[in-house]
Formats: structure tokens, sequence, C-alpha cells
């Protein structure tokens, strides 16, 4: 049986048809999409009918114009939540016979439907691991399902961190506060940019060795002794560390200070020694870490945000780039089929290491494997292309003139 259950239609378009029969006059409908209908409301009055992932119309005039098929345009039509099971859809009132019922994904369905073949679910893994390593004669007699779950998952956050395309971005907006939120499944930072009037990314540097954002900001008395409530816990306040870095001149970091300042007495360097020390007369030793206009950013773990240096707070528009688990949401929940048979490898691995009273020599060799498939995995989904290579091994044969 082929893998592939969508049409061209379905695939790009988003749209299945199905022609009402006189037998079944309200359906059911069952959908062939990749991506599983998601259904709360047909009412399109309610809070949370932007949360379906499709629409549907209705034809009278054999699917030549179509009308959307809501509450408002079809009193009698209302699709009662509880009759959208998986991809079937049961109306609750009858159509009308050779009437033309279609079911539409919205575009952010459709677009997380691109692609998907190259990709197997969570659910699949686990499912054809029980049917070909799991029974009768076979490496593992009998395992609960739960532990191969577990270790599955297991395996895809490892595999997400440094194997899987787990690398996912946003696009964002810095605010006047210079602060922005850590997305909701992030693990670890790859990057961030800002982007130019062209589109073009530019690196932001971490600024770790500039400043940081103390963890505890206690208040202190004049003794500095920090202070507590009555219920002897510290009282913080806000960090002037954290200020002071978002209100700071760039300039006075990069050595790019004498554009908009011009003085002429020495007074001026008094309240900042780390120019004094570190660029003034020093020229010829300039510290690729601070020169350099792009700007930093600073991660504040504690408070989950990123502040940004003064001289990106202007509206500038950044992408950051980070590594998620792949557990967080359902849709990221699967794996790229050309490390299918390393995560298989993984959770045989798991299972034997993890039980009693298994020869050594076994679990070695499995662990071997499992390290084979993994680098086998990575050098697959490295995806590197000769010709591209080739391109950028060009410039390497220009002459440098000394």
């Amino acid at each position: 049986m082929a893998l592939i259950t969508e049409n061209n239609t379905q695939y790009y378009v988003g749209e299945q048809l199905f022609v009402v029969d006189p037998a079944a006059l309200s359906g059911p409908f069952t959908t062939t999409f990749n991506t599983d209908l998601i259904y709360y409301t047909n009412d399109t009055t309610a809070l949370n009918f932007p949360l379906n992932n499709f629409d549907m119309f209705i034809s009278v005039d054999g699917g030549i114009t179509f009308t959307p098929y809501t509450l408002q345009a079809n009193p009698l039509y209302d699709l009662p939540i509880g009759n959208v099971v998986g991809n079937t859809i049961t109306l609750a009132n009858n159509l009308a016979a050779a009437n033309v019922f279609m079911i539409k994904l919205r575009e952010s369905a459709i677009w997380e439907n691109y692609g998907g073949y190259s990709y197997i679910s969570l659910e699949d893994v686990i499912n054809n691991f029980m049917f070909a390593y799991v029974g009768y004669q076979k490496l593992i007699p009998n395992v609960g399902r739960n532990e191969v779950i577990f270790h599955a998952k297991r395996g895809l956050q490892e595999f997400s961190y440094d194997t899987l395309k787990s690398v996912k971005s946003q696009e964002l907006t810095i605010p006047p506060s210079g602060q922005i939120p850590l997305p909701p499944d992030y693990v670890n930072y790859v990057g961030l940019s800002f982007v130019d009037g062209l589109g073009v990314k530019h690196p932001i540097y971490p600024a770790d060795n500039l400043t940081s954002s103390p963890y505890q900001r206690p208040l202190q008395d004049s003794g500095g002794i920090p202070i507590s409530d009555a219920n002897m816990n510290m009282i913080e306040g806000t960090s002037i560390t954290d200020a002071r870095w978002r209100a700071a001149n760039t300039r006075l970091i990069t050595g790019n200070w004498w554009i908009n300042f011009a003085y002429n007495t020495d007074a001026w360097f008094d309240g900042y020694p780390y120019l004094w020390l570190t660029q003034l007369g020093q020229r010829y030793g300039l510290d690729p870490q601070t020169t350099q206009m792009n700007g930093w950013f600073n991660l504040d773990e504690r408070e989950g945000k990123i502040a940004f240096s003064s001289n990106l707070i202007d509206g500038r528009i950044i992408i950051l780039d980070y590594i998620s688990d792949g557990l967080a949401y359902d849709q990221d929940v699967k794996i790229p089929k050309l490390a299918e048979d390393a995560i298989y490898a993984w959770i045989i691995h798991a299972i034997m290491a993890s039980r009693m009273g298994q020869p050594e020599y076994v679990v070695a060799r499995l662990k071997k494997e499992r390290s084979a498939k993994l680098r086998n995995a990575k050098i697959r989904l490295s995806n590197i292309k000769l010709n591209e290579i080739v391109q950028v091994m060009r410039n390497k044969s220009k002459w440098i003139k000394h």
C-alpha cells in the first residue's frame, strides 16, 4: 500500500471535495489529509473559532461556486462539537443529494502539511518498534509500551540537541525596554542576528565578558547587609547593572567614540575606566570582541529574557535561532526518516542496558551499533552538497598579494 494518501489538490491547495451520497446525506466525510483536523466550533462569533484548522463550504451547483458552511450562513447546518473524530466529520443535519461538500485546510495547516513526507511521527516509530523488535524469538521478548515511549522520547530529546534539524527561529522586534522573553520551548540559543534593510543577517554577539544579569539583587542597609522582610525572606530590588547596560553608549565600548564626542580634557574619562584602559592610545591593539558595531545580547536566565545593548534598542528586527527538545508541541514530535534507524538503535540499547542480567557483550554491541547509526544519521542530515562546497572553495584559489 502506498504511503502517500493525498492527491495534488489536497497537498498543494488543502482542499478535498465530497459529493453527497443520497444514502448518507449527513456523512460521514473522511478526509485523507496528512494533517489531522482540529475542530472547536462552527460559530464564527465564538472566541475559539480561529483555533479550527479547517473551514467548510457547500456547493449546490455541482462544485462551480461554493459558499461558507457556517452557523450564520446555514443555521440548520450547525456542526456540533464531538462530531469530528480524527479526520472524519459527521454533520448534524442532512444535505441535499448531489451537493458538493468541501473541506479546506486553513493556510497555517497547509504550510504544516508541506514537506511532511520526510518525517515519521513518534507514534509510528513506537508502533514499528513494538512490531519489529519485540516478541517471541526476538532480542526483546517483552516490554511495556510505556517503557518504549519513555526511551523514544529521551532519544528524541538527545537527538534534537546535536543531530536532528531541531533549530527553530523567531523574527522579533526589540521593544524600547531592550528585552525580549525566551520562547516557551527554548533549551539553548544557536545565534542572534539583526536584519538590515536588504534582509541580510548580521550576527549579534554575547556580552558574557562585558556584563551579566545578577541572579539575586538584594537590597542592602547602610552596612551592606541584605535586608529581609517580616518572614525573614530577602528583599530584592531592580538590577543597577541591567539599567546601566541598557543605557550605555556602545561607542564608549567599541572605541568609535570620536564621532559624536570631542573633549579636550582628560577629566571626561574619569567615569569610564574601561574606555581609558582599553581604547585610548591603543588603536593598534584592538580587541575583536568589542571592536564591532553589531551590538551585544545578554541572557538573563533567572527572568527568562534576553537583553540587548543600547544601539539595538531602536525597533531593530532580529532573528533568534534556538534549540528545542522536540517534545514541546505535537507538530514537533516527529523524526526525520534519515534518522529513523538511529532512534530504533537508541531504544533497543536503552531497554537492554536498563535490565538486570543482560550479557555485557550484548549491551556493548548494542551501544556500538547505536553510535554507528547515530553517526550515519548526522552525516545524512548534514546535507552536504559537493557543488556547494566547490562554489565556496573557489574563493580560496584567489591570489593574496603581500
